[in-house]
């Protein structure tokens, strides 16, 4: 468990600098996306863009602020309750709305058509397909949940105010990534059908439900914290990962399109994007 008396090693924050940097770079990332909505609008006014997508987008970076702005981002320092809640709110749940916001099908609206088929060649690269499959998606965003805290790799993290950004940004990588994968309403030619999806969503469930028992019972857990703060943070993984998991089955179900199941849909896919970039 750690010691139970103890207290977490938590990187010495740099005041102004903690808050105005992730502060700007979300700006940036909201900045950026409505210009390309913007942007696609022009271009082809009649399909436009949904404002779904981008209400669900901006969604995605406000429970990003929530997680890495005052007061959740300094209680996450020093309480790993608060850490738990800030992993859950970068690694699963601004995901899925960031996800679903279409950011890839955006900018290929967006891009000029040369470089729209320069993107879609890319997505169909071999690299691509092997990030965008199921079973590496999975390893990446709950599988190294082991890593980080069964090893002693989160405490060292936590030490270290450039190890814990890495680990932030790992967490809103590979959940971006898994999201993708399971629900994305974006291309990827690697996507496999629904079946296969539900299952790979269905051993994310159970993994996340015994990581989170295991660190509950306090078994080969590396945390550096008093046990009724790690208990207190399994709790909240149990319970905020199931319900962010049945979010994202959800998405799952209102996504898929029949077509989008078959393989020919999936050679065939870059077609109707240059036409959209053309129109």
């Amino acid at each position: 468990m750690g010691d139970d008396s103890g207290h977490m090693h938590h990187p010495q924050g740099s005041g102004a600098a903690d808050v105005l940097v992730p502060l700007l770079g979300l700006l940036v990332c909201a900045v950026l996306y409505l210009l390309l909505v913007h942007r696609a609008r022009r271009r082809n006014p009649v399909r436009g863009w949904s404002c779904w997508r981008a209400v669900s987008f901006v969604t995605g970076l406000a429970l990003a602020s929530i997680a890495l702005l005052p007061p959740l981002a300094p209680l996450a320092h020093s309480d790993f309750r608060g850490h738990m809640a800030q992993h859950l709110l970068i690694g699963m749940y601004a995901p899925l709305a960031l996800v679903l916001g279409a950011p890839v099908t955006l900018l290929l609206r967006a891009l000029p058509a040369p470089r729209a088929r320069g993107l879609t060649v890319f997505l169909h690269s071999r690299p691509a397909r092997l990030l965008t499959h199921p079973v590496p998606a999975l390893l990446l965003s709950t599988g190294s949940l082991a890593v980080v805290y069964f090893t002693p790799l989160y405490n060292t993290a936590m030490a270290h105010p450039a190890g814990h950004w890495l680990l932030h940004v790992h967490f809103l990588l590979s959940g971006c990534l898994f999201a993708h994968v399971i629900a994305g309403p974006d291309p990827a030619p690697a996507r496999p059908g629904v079946r296969a999806r539900l299952v790979c969503l269905g051993c994310a469930i159970a993994a996340h439900a015994v990581i989170a028992q295991l660190m509950y019972g306090g078994f080969w857990i590396d945390i550096r914290a008093p046990i009724p703060q790690v208990q207190g943070g399994a709790e909240i993984m149990y319970y905020g990962g199931d319900i962010a998991e049945l979010l994202l089955a959800a998405a799952l179900v209102a996504t898929w399109r029949p077509e989008r199941g078959s393989r020919q849909a999936a050679r065939t896919s870059a077609a109707p994007v240059y036409g959209a970039v053309r129109d």
